[in-house]
């Protein structure tokens, strides 16, 4: 049997189907595991430095004196990035000031996209701990992703019912129809299998790298699809203890390659090339981690360093490192935000912003007298590296 005979066992099937009234070709993926199996060997090197950057990511957040906020700033950083892949034009900085009630000037849907990403994150991330990650967890993340804003006319929580294609203006034009609907519950049925499986003995890395191109060529939602694809690495990892802590998000390291990733993601349904995929999906994860583990160090050594200033150089270094604590969990806020959360009387808190602003540590950024809202500039500089979004027209 040559090679070519042995790897077309690895490549899926074309069926006809109709949509939008023309005959198209869809593509039906083989179940996983790959057959012939996945050339370890070859990956182990790229394996074993994505599972030594987990760890210390891993290790870094065990220090970090508020694990949860870092946690909570970098859903959000992930969340704008998922959503930018997908054409949105919302800075990490419009979804903060969204959250803190200071809306700034990017249109209210694309932040509503990003808030809601967060908010399907999040419950997936809490639901895990009690209920198994499966079909039906998918739908319930997916129903919350399209909760509102430009996602509720696309069946929300339900698989799709009608042909979907991805690139090109039709489907006759399209760079790939995923499978048709009634090859979809098969699909699907042996997709959640091999989330359980265990008689492959794939590291979870691996498997998490496999799950991903099948979820995205199984394409089973009207939209969102992008999105809870890449949501389902963090969770599988977490779920299977590579990671304690669900801080890694593969958006950046995408979007950074997207030409690659399409490529790789074609490669694998044209070719068979899983190999070469996953090769690209452990450097992105080493990659990613290492990133993360630097901007944790960062964000901890600039805490650390502002602190210390305050407490030398504050007229009232009390109240103001009980503000400078609320902007380490959210940075942007307003003086009647901080009245609220800190106890502080609003003189107290607007004397210490004044005392943060003289340090050059907050600034106000609306430029307003009334609702003022205060930034922390070096924290955001750290959190928003990478976030800008794509030009018009990339995506």
């Amino acid at each position: 049997m040559t090679s070519s005979d042995h790897l077309s066992k690895r490549l899926g099937r074309f069926v006809e189907t109709v949509a939008g009234g023309e005959t198209v070709r869809a593509f039906v993926p083989p179940p996983l595991p790959p057959e012939p199996p996945i050339d370890i060997l070859a990956l182990l090197d790229r394996l074993s430095l994505a599972e030594r950057a987990l760890g210390r990511l891993d290790g870094i957040t065990m220090l970090l004196p508020k694990q949860e906020l870092f946690l909570y700033m970098y859903v959000r950083k992930e969340a704008v990035l998922s959503s930018q892949i997908e054409g949105t034009q919302s800075t990490l900085t419009d979804l903060l000031r969204f959250e803190a009630e200071a809306q700034a000037g990017q249109p209210i849907d694309d932040v509503r996209e990003v808030s809601n990403y967060v908010d399907a994150l999040m419950y997936g991330l809490d639901r895990v701990q009690t209920f198994p990650l499966s079909l039906r967890l998918i739908r319930e993340m997916h129903a919350r992703l399209l909760d509102s804003g430009r996602g509720g006319t696309k069946d929300p929580g339900e698989f799709r019912r009608s042909q979907n294609w991805i690139g090109g203006t039709r489907p006759g034009n399209a760079q790939f129809v995923p499978p048709p609907v009634p090859e979809l519950e098969a699909c699907l049925g042996s997709f959640e299998a091999f989330l359980h499986e265990d008689r492959s003995r794939l590291p979870a890395l691996i498997k998490a790298g496999l799950l991903h191109v099948q979820f995205e060529t199984i394409h089973p939602f009207l939209d969102g699809n992008g999105r809870v694809g890449r949501l389902l690495v963090t969770l599988f990892l977490c779920v299977n203890g590579v990671l304690h802590s669900p801080l890694l998000y593969l958006s950046l390291y995408l979007k950074t390659h997207r030409p690659d990733y399409y490529r790789l993601l074609q490669e694998v349904r044209e070719l068979g090339a899983w190999e070469a995929w996953l090769e690209f999906f452990l450097d992105g994860v080493a990659e990613t981690a290492n990133q993360a583990f630097d901007a944790a160090a960062r964000i901890v050594d600039l805490f650390k360093q502002d602190r210390d200033r305050i407490a030398a150089e504050s007229e009232r270094a009390g109240s103001a490192l009980r503000v400078h604590d609320h902007f380490q969990q959210n940075p942007f806020l307003t003086a009647n935000l901080l009245v609220g959360r800190t106890g502080l009387t609003a003189p107290t808190v607007n004397a210490a912003l004044a005392d943060l602003e003289r340090l050059g540590i907050v600034e106000e950024v609306t430029g307003r007298r009334r609702g003022r809202v205060f930034g922390y500039r070096r924290y955001l500089a750290i959190l928003s590296e990478g976030t800008e979004p794509l030009p018009p027209g990339r995506v």
